[in-house]
């Protein structure tokens, strides 16, 4: 629908805007009223006829006057009047928290007159800094600011296309005069929407995402368009709530500078990955600058990913997402009203919105798009133990044997740079790790696995014939180019490198090829893929950047270093697909995607890759760490934050290096991280060179101790955490949960990243303080139980004092919930084998539910080909049932032994299984456990008691 008015932002937040039905928009529906002007009185003396002949012969001269106008505006070029500043009566009645920046350049020291030249109001605020990086912007768009018009709208099978016309020259150069805008009804629960240059094709990001053939039938939202200036309008059907409004500020649309704006139906918006900073983002006059980049973890920076996609809650507790499908740099400014604007140096505005209505299916909407994460191997789940600064195979392989004397569960150990050749990738060292080949032989011999480090840098300056990576891969043309079409040349950690262009398919038989040699010689298990932003020693190459519009393009985003070319390859440099100034921050998952298909073919199982740099769908290929952190309290408390974002963008594998990578650690800081890492989907602890030991076995007996018991811990949970994978791979759920997911009508819970639920029943509250004894948690409504226990609480909905000794950290089951867990032992790979521990909580009612899911661990997609068993287990009635809904040999190989039932009120007098009685024991705080059953997991089975 269309309509004429720029809402004022109290229309926007409060009442959206009174719009016709979409269906009954035409190209009709776009010729101006004006609904000001007064009735003119008809005269009585006048006859019917000299009143007929008169008003057609009005109508006529009318229709001929509005003919020719429509001829010459759509044909006139657009305004070049003179700037003239704005009322200064309009631009004050604007309130602070709605006035959107017109001079976002960093660094500008913006005056009255920069300021007129845009047309742009200007007042001078002398608390706030300029342009508004972080504070109320002293230049910003008047009211009826416009840029284009929405000249015509038509319905199509999937929804509409409608022909957009610049009216106003711009102040950024090359405005695209004619734009073509396609919004797609792809389902009931999302809305796409497509805004490109009909004339010329522009560059889109070459992810898959569903083609959609059908128009939704019943969608549960509402498009609405405003014609001059331009806006587009979609609300919630059930509710009526504005999720998007871009008619609050012009929209931009040059080569090399887009911007779109929209109000946020409240200030409650997550994601926008990947920055350092709460899970909850600050609207404050907060900009987050997106382009890919190697540089330790810190706020306000762009760091190693980028995911333009956010999460939004709504004042009714329902939420929404947004995905703006865009790899270019990119600023996203959000502001108070709250409000929330993109300004991106290229591609084109292609744009998801996503209706939930709850936060979890919004996510699943989210990954329906770009895809959901794969099924990881059964070991990824496991500890892992890293290091930059081993120095010597005998030194790794010294750990590896510290750990198993000590009886510490160690599945993965990793090697760094180190072990490397002069840091040549497809190396070994052959002196400092002569043993390297015999010491991943022996991991396996304990079913234990080995991960090494690969650098996308591939050495120059090696002899001719001496080093096959750089060979075969000038022969084959894989190599980046710069803009004379030269192989670029920059520097990383073996000196002089060239850069493998992953956007070549070429370039993914040449790595296959490379990682094939060198598995025959170290027959490694996964790979750790870094420094993938990609990352350059020099700022764009050994003979630095041409100066154009590629390198210094008219608005840059707010680029640590300033410039795109900054610690990484020149913008202008030429790839299969595009320039590098385009497709640079997808350079991490086309690597990811290579080796993820290089690892199915040479290991025929289920790939293990992380990589540092990331961007939308990676979660198909990779998990991922947060990077180079510090060995300080601030790092293991944003680690938190960072988990739960990448886990609502499809990357659940994911984890903080424990203990802190950059810095020595101390005792105390080192427990309290593996206890909270213990919980990381992904748990590695690393450390850097030249720093102490921080691996479990470096301490004292206690913490030693502490820390035991803590990935013991992890072991005991993995039948559930696997599960938990399993519905991420299967229907797009996060493993590490914020409590907002579960709890959506507790406001409280918005804020909350010091805490988090693993899947939908663990509560977790660890220790992020030094010198602490106890840890306030908060406990929406309902009934807990302590999970070593079976201790209950019951919340209001409140914080609550928990004790908290260096060797325990706080874990809490939610009612209603069956949880599998394992006794667990030093591998995976034993403790996969041992019976099953079921820890029921029943509600106050006495209900509870959960499941398992188990496959071999390790083959290809077994989901896909019915190699799995899947048992549901539910409680009602004081009987639980195991129910087999999918059954597979796997299941044979397993038991449960015994079950724990928290909250049963009253001593049974006896309890059945498979109506034989059984042995069992009752304690004062309300747990009965069933114990001796040997039930095999491929048959069902009930207890019952009374």
């Amino acid at each position: 629908m269309v309509s004429y008015k720029r809402l004022t932002p109290e229309e926007v937040h409060f009442a959206g805007a009174a719009l016709l039905d979409p269906d009954e928009t035409t190209d009709t529906d776009l010729k101006e009223v004006n609904p000001e002007l007064p009735l003119l009185p008809q005269s009585r003396r006048c006859s019917i006829t000299v009143a007929l002949l008169t008003f057609g012969g009005l109508i006529v001269v009318l229709f001929g006057i509005w003919l020719l106008g429509t001829i010459f505006w759509l044909h006139k070029p657009p305004s070049t009047e003179p700037h003239r500043p704005p009322p200064p009566a309009s631009c004050s009645q604007i309130p602070e928290a709605w006035r959107f920046d017109c001079y976002p350049e960093r660094g500008a020291v913006v005056t009255e007159e920069m300021c007129h030249a845009r047309n742009c109001c200007f007042i001078q605020r002398s608390q706030a800094k300029t342009s508004g990086r972080n504070g109320v912007p002293w230049c910003f768009y008047t009211p009826d600011c416009s840029s284009y018009e929405l000249v015509s709208i038509t319905d199509t099978e999937m929804g509409k296309v409608g022909k957009l016309l610049r009216n106003k020259k711009t102040y950024y150069p090359k405005d695209i005069d004619a734009l073509q805008m396609e919004v797609l009804y792809e389902e009931d629960n999302r809305l796409r929407v497509k805004i490109t240059d009909p004339a010329e094709k522009r560059y889109e990001v070459p992810i898959d995402v569903p083609v959609v053939q059908k128009k939704a039938s019943n969608p549960s939202y509402t498009v609405d368009f405003i014609k001059e200036p331009f806006g587009l309008i979609v609300k919630r059907t059930q509710t009526g709530t504005v999720l998007l409004n871009t008619s609050i500020a012009p929209l931009f649309y040059a080569d090399q500078f887009l911007q779109m704006s929209t109000s946020l139906p409240s200030r409650f918006i997550y994601g926008l990955g990947e920055h350092r900073s709460n899970f909850l983002h600050d609207v404050q006059w907060k900009t987050l600058t997106m382009w890919a980049r190697d540089v330790p973890p810190m706020e306000l920076t762009n760091l190693y990913g980028v995911h333009p996609f956010y999460l939004s809650m709504e004042s009714d507790g329902m939420a929404h997402g947004f995905f703006m499908l865009n790899s270019n740099a990119m600023d996203v400014a959000l502001q108070p009203a709250p409000a929330l604007t993109w300004r991106m140096i290229g591609g084109i505005l292609d744009f998801y919105i996503f209706l939930g209505p709850d936060p979890s299916s919004v996510i699943a909407q989210y990954l329906d798009v770009v895809g959901k994460p794969a099924m990881p191997i059964f070991w990824a789940l496991g500890y892992h133990l890293c290091r930059w600064g081993y120095k010597s195979s005998d030194k790794t392989w010294n750990v590896v044997k510290e750990m198993r004397n000590y009886g510490i569960p160690q599945d993965v150990q990793w090697n760094d740079i180190d072990y490397m050749d002069h840091a040549l990738d497809f190396t070994y060292d052959t002196v400092n790790f002569s043993s390297l080949p015999d010491l991943v032989k022996d991991l396996h011999r304990h079913d234990q696995h080995y991960v090494m480090i690969l650098d996308p840098g591939i050495s120059s300056s090696q002899l001719p014939g001496s080093y096959w990576p750089f060979d075969e891969g000038m022969k084959r043309g894989i190599f980046i180019n710069d803009s004379n079409g030269d192989v670029l040349i920059g520097k990383v950690w073996p000196g002089l490198t060239a850069f493998p262009d992953f956007s070549n398919p070429d370039t993914h038989e040449w790595w296959y090829q490379n990682l094939k040699r060198f598995h025959e010689k170290v027959p490694f298990d996964g790979v750790w893929i870094d420094m993938n932003e990609p990352s350059n020693f020099f700022d764009g190459s050994l003979n630095g950047c041409p100066d154009n519009e590629l390198e210094n393009p008219p608005y840059t985003p707010g680029i640590l270093g300033g410039t795109l070319k900054t610690k990484t390859v020149c913008a202008s440099a030429r790839q299969k697909i595009s320039t590098h100034y385009n497709i640079h921050s997808l350079y991490g998952l086309m690597e990811a995607k290579a080796t993820e298909s290089a690892l199915r073919k040479i290991t025929n199982k289920r790939p293990f890759v992380i990589s540092r740099s990331t961007f939308p769908s990676q979660g198909k290929y990779s998990g991922h760490w947060l990077g180079d952190n510090r060995s300080q309290w601030k790092d293991l408390a944003t680690s938190i934050p960072g988990m739960l974002t990448f886990n609502i963008l499809g990357i659940p594998l994911i984890g903080a290096d424990i203990c802190g990578f950059g810095g020595s650690t101390t005792e105390e800081l080192c427990v309290r991280w593996t206890q909270l890492g213990a919980f990381y989907p992904f748990s590695r602890n690393h450390n850097s060179i030249d720093e102490q030991d921080q691996e479990p076995t470096a301490f004292s007996p206690a913490a030693r101790t502490a820390m035991k018991e803590a990935i013991l811990l992890r072991y005991s949970l993995f039948p559930h955490l696997y599960t938990l994978f399993h519905h991420a791979h299967i229907s797009g759920h996060t493993v590490a949960t914020p409590l907002l997911f579960q709890f959506p009508n507790d406001e409280k819970t918005y804020g909350i990243d010091k805490q988090f639920l693993l899947g939908k029943s663990l509560l977790v509250t660890p220790v992020l303080e030094a010198g602490q004894d106890y840890v306030v948690g908060y406990f929406p409504k309902g009934l807990w139980y302590d999970f070593h226990t079976g201790d209950s609480l019951i919340s209001s909905g409140e914080e609550i004092n928990l004790q908290a000794p260096k060797d325990k950290i706080n874990l809490h089951l939610r009612e209603g919930s069956v949880i599998p867990t394992q006794r667990p032992n030093t591998t995976l790979w034993v403790s996969s084998g041992q019976p099953l521990h079921l820890i029921v909580s029943l509600s106050e009612d006495g209900l509870a539910k959960g499941d398992l899911f188990w496959d071999d661990g390790e083959t290809l997609d077994t989901y896909e080909k019915d190699q799995y068993a899947y048992i549901y287990f539910t409680v009602e009635q004081n009987t639980m049932t195991s129910e087999v809904l999918h059954n597979h040999e796997e299941a044979t190989y397993i038991t449960v032994e015994t079950v724990s039932f928290y909250g049963v009120k009253t001593e049974p007098e006896n309890v059945t299984v498979n109506s034989q009685e059984a042995a069992f024991t009752y304690r004062n705080n309300q747990v009965l456990t069933v114990t001796d059953l040997g039930l095999n997991l491929s048959h069902n089975f009930t207890i019952s008691w009374m």
